[in-house]
Parts: C-alpha cells; sequence; structure tokens
C-alpha cells in the first residue's frame, strides 16, 4: 500500500472514530443525572420557596412550585429536546454540528461558539508557546546531553527534570507562586491573571511585556511533563544513533563528533520524537484545569470543567467533538510528517 492509499484509509477511519467517540459521550451526557432540565426545575423551586417564611410560607411555596413545575416541565423539554428518544436528539445534534451550529449555552446565555471563542485566546496562547518552547529546547538540550554523556552536566541536569517531572503540576504551581510571587522569599512575578489591571492603557510593547511576565509561572507548570519527557528521549536516540555503524564510520573517517550528529544522526534521531509534531493543532485547545484555576486563567480547561459541573452539555459536546476531530488530524499529521522526515518509512499494511 502507496502512501496516499494509507492516507486515503486513515481519513476513512476517522469517521467512525468520532462517531464512536461523540456516541458515547453524547449517550452518558443524555442519561446521566442533574441534566439542564433538573437544574432549571431546582432553580424555579428555590427561587419559589426562598421568599415567603413560617409555615404558610412554606406551604403555599410549595403548591407554586409543583404547578410552575407542570407549566413549565413540558417547555423545557421541548426546549433542551428531552421529549425526543436519544437517537433522534443524537441525530438533531449532528445536524447542527454540521452547520457548525453549536447550540446554546444555558448557563452561559450565549451561543456556544462565542463563548469558546472567548475562552479560545487563553488556551491558543499557552498551547502554542508551550509546544514551541518545548521542543525548542528539548531537542538541543537532549543533544547536549548525550554528546555530554556521564558528565556533571548531564548527571545534573537529568535530577533536576526528573525531580521536575515527580512534582504535580498543581503542587509546582502553589510552589512556584509560593516563592516567587507570594512576597513571602521573592515578588518577581504576579500571582494570577494573564495581564495586569490597567492594561488597557499600556503601549503596544508594555502589553506584550506585561503579557509575557503573567505567563512565565503557569508556562513552566503547562511545560514541565512534557519538558522532561521530551529531552530524555531526545538524548537516548542520539545516544542510539551514535553506537550505529554508519556513524562509526564516520568518525573513522576523521568527521567530526559533531558535524556527524548534527549533519547524519540527528534526521533519525529525531524521528521518536516527531509523532508529537501533530500535537500543534491539539495546542489550539490545550487546557489544564488545574493550572488555571490556580493561576485564575480564564480558559478552555476551566470552561470545559464549569460546564461539566452545571450539565450545561452544549459546551461539553462542543469542545469534545472539536478535541476528537483535532486529535484525529494531529495523528495524521505527525504520519505525514514522519514520511517527510524519513521517506523510507513504510506504511504498508501487514494485514
Amino acid at each position: 500500500m502507496n502512501f496516499p492509499s494509507y492516507l486515503l484509509r486513515r481519513i476513512l477511519l476517522m469517521i467512525p472514530t468520532f462517531f464512536g467517540i461523540t456516541i458515547l459521550c453524547f449517550g452518558v451526557f443524555q442519561i446521566a443525572p442533574g441534566g439542564p432540565v433538573e437544574n432549571y426545575l431546582a432553580k424555579i423551586r428555590f427561587s419559589g420557596g426562598s421568599g415567603a417564611g413560617g409555615e404558610a410560607g412554606h406551604g403555599a411555596g410549595s403548591a407554586s412550585n409543583r404547578a410552575v413545575t407542570e407549566e413549565v416541565v413540558e417547555e423545557l423539554k421541548k426546549r433542551y429536546n428531552f421529549d425526543k428518544p436519544i437517537y433522534v436528539r443524537y441525530g438533531l445534534w449532528l445536524k447542527d454540528l454540521a452547520q457548525l451550529e453549536f447550540g446554546y449555552s444555558h448557563t452561559q446565555g450565549q451561543k456556544v461558539l462565542d463563548v469558546i471563542v472567548s475562552k479560545l485566546p487563553v488556551s491558543l496562547i499557552f498551547g502554542l508557546t508551550s509546544f514551541f518552547l518545548t521542543y525548542l529546547v528539548c531537542i538541543p538540550l537532549g543533544i547536549i546531553k548525550a554528546l555530554r554523556d556521564g558528565s556533571r552536566f548531564d548527571m545534573s541536569t537529568s535530577g533536576l527534570l526528573f525531580v521536575l517531572y515527580s512534582v504535580p503540576e498543581f503542587m509546582l504551581a502553589i510552589l512556584l507562586i509560593h516563592f516567587f510571587a507570594g512576597g513571602q522569599y521573592f515578588e518577581w512575578f504576579p500571582i494570577q491573571g494573564l495581564h495586569s489591571l490597567d492594561w488597557e492603557s499600556f503601549t503596544l510593547w508594555e502589553k506584550f511585556k506585561d503579557v509575557t511576565w503573567h505567563m512565565v509561572l503557569p508556562l513552566i507548570c503547562y511545560m514541565i511533563g512534557n519538558f522532561t519527557t521530551l529531552t530524555i528521549l531526545m538524548k537516548n536516540s542520539i545516544i542510539e544513533q551514535i553506537k550505529q555503524d554508519y556513524v562509526r564510520a564516520a568518525l573513522a573517517r576523521g568527521v567530526s563528533q559533531r558535524v556527524v550528529v548534527f549533519k547524519h544522526a540527528l534526521r533519525n534521531a529525531i524521528l521518536p520524537i516527531s509523532t508529537g509534531f501533530g500535537g500543534i493543532l491539539l495546542a489550539f485547545f490545550s487546557g489544564s484545569l488545574l493550572i488555571e484555576k490556580i493561576f485564575n486563567l480564564d480558559g478552555i480547561g476551566k470552561l470545559l470543567y464549569q460546564a461539566t459541573i452545571e450539565r450545561d452539555y452544549p459546551i461539553v459536546m462542543a469542545v469534545i467533538a472539536i478535541v476528537a476531530i483535532l486529535g484525529q488530524f494531529a495523528l495524521l499529521l505527525s504520519d505525514i510528517l514522519y514520511r517527510l522526515i524519513d521517506p523510507r518509512i513504510d506504511f504498508s499494511s501487514k494485514d
């Protein structure tokens, strides 16, 4: 099977994969207790019973709640399509999705697409920045560690990386704030937010510096997990290539180690980490609930958590659908980049 045929097969396989993901998630959300209808009715009951006091007030409130519920419940079911079978509701959701209509958020009071777009800048900034910085730093650092394998530099940096990797991201965030933003030790960075309160009055350059300064601590938390993994993977890949016969032959001919590594070994060594290059697509929707909560960042992670808690299913399903599509195209992009880096890669099926 040639590469174009392989790509076509992969694209065709995306369709059932997408349906599988969305059907499973849609079904779970639809049958889970405490949906939008129940939440809305609970708000009506709470407001209806909170205005009166004493026995009489409580009894009047209860009667009013029953009357309101009987009048409103059918209208609410129609509004959220809960008067229809689940497969019909899924079909209506797919129809809206095909028209890029993600529905209406009953908690935000806006169109779902508008809500997601409003939260996207934070995820976009941190997702793309952490993605590029991770690879820009990990690849050179991994190469240096491989060339200096066993040295004091290699041992000390490996120890530091593994210590940072073992610390949970929320704990690392708390420690960074405590030591570098809380004021007890150093007050080098802002505690939370993406910009200062008077940000609007800044010049363009001042805005850039202010946002960059606010990003430092949360960006460290975003990067640290992948940073350690990619650095060690890059180092081991370089070491593995250095042991190959073609590298030894080049060194025997008098070619310097640096030239051999950067001109020949690097191309082969970068293959194992090239599978993550497609993650640039998912970087647009990158979000971490804990990091966004601790640093008070209003991004996709925090939005998805709040929507799940409040049973705002249109938002949850919209994010899941977008991430499912981007995730599959990210894997496809990784395969394409893999083939571009090494055209000898054979994607032939062995079935």
